[in-house]
C-alpha cells in the first residue's frame, strides 16, 4: 500500500507512516506535508501522482481511495482530466467526501463535480462508523471482477 497527500502539492507519505505509533507517524506525516492548510489543487495533485507514478504501476489496477471534500482552487477540468486517467487504470475508485453524509448534499463544488463520473464509489467517512463504509467499500472493490462499467463523461 501506498499513501499520499494533497493540499497544494503532491506528497508521498508512506514512508511517514510506518512504524507501530500512530502518533507518530501522524506527526511525521505533517512534517513532511507543510502545505495543508493552503487549499486544494487536486486536478494538479493527480497529475502529477499519474505522471510520476501512475505508468510505473502505482495506479494500474489499484483500489484508490481519494479522501476530499472536492473544493477545488484551480480550474476544475483538470480534474475530471485527471479522473479520467486515472479510472482507465485504476481497479476501482473509491472517493471519500464528509460532506456527503448531510442529506442535503449535491455535489456542486467543480473538482467534485468533475470528479463524480470517474468514482466507482462515494462515501462520506465523516465519523468513525462512517469509516467502516469506508474500509467494506475497500473490501468489496478488492472482491469484485477487474471489468466494470462507468458512468460516461
Amino acid at each position: 500500500a501506498e499513501a499520499f497527500a494533497f493540499a497544494t502539492r503532491l506528497t508521498r507519505l508512506t514512508r511517514q507512516l510506518t512504524g507501530g505509533d500512530p502518533d507518530i507517524a501522524y506527526a511525521r506525516a505533517l512534517e513532511a506535508a507543510p502545505d495543508w492548510s493552503g487549499g486544494t489543487r487536486i486536478g494538479r495533485a493527480l497529475a502529477t501522482f499519474l505522471d510520476d507514478h501512475g505508468r510505473r504501476g502505482l495506479a494500474r489496477g489499484a483500489v484508490l481511495v481519494i479522501v476530499s471534500d472536492g473544493w477545488e482552487i484551480e480550474d476544475p477540468s483538470l480534474v475530471g482530466t485527471s479522473m479520467q486517467r486515472l479510472s482507465r487504470l485504476a481497479h476501482h475508485i473509491i472517493w471519500v467526501n464528509p460532506r456527503t453524509a448531510a442529506s442535503s448534499y449535491q455535489p456542486l463544488v467543480g473538482g467534485m463535480a468533475a470528479a463524480l463520473p470517474y468514482v466507482d464509489t462515494l462515501v462520506s467517512g465523516h465519523s468513525v462508523r462512517a469509516l467502516e463504509e469506508v474500509m467494506q467499500a475497500i473490501s468489496s472493490a478488492t472482491e469484485r471482477s477487474p471489468a466494470r462499467e462507468r458512468k460516461s463523461a
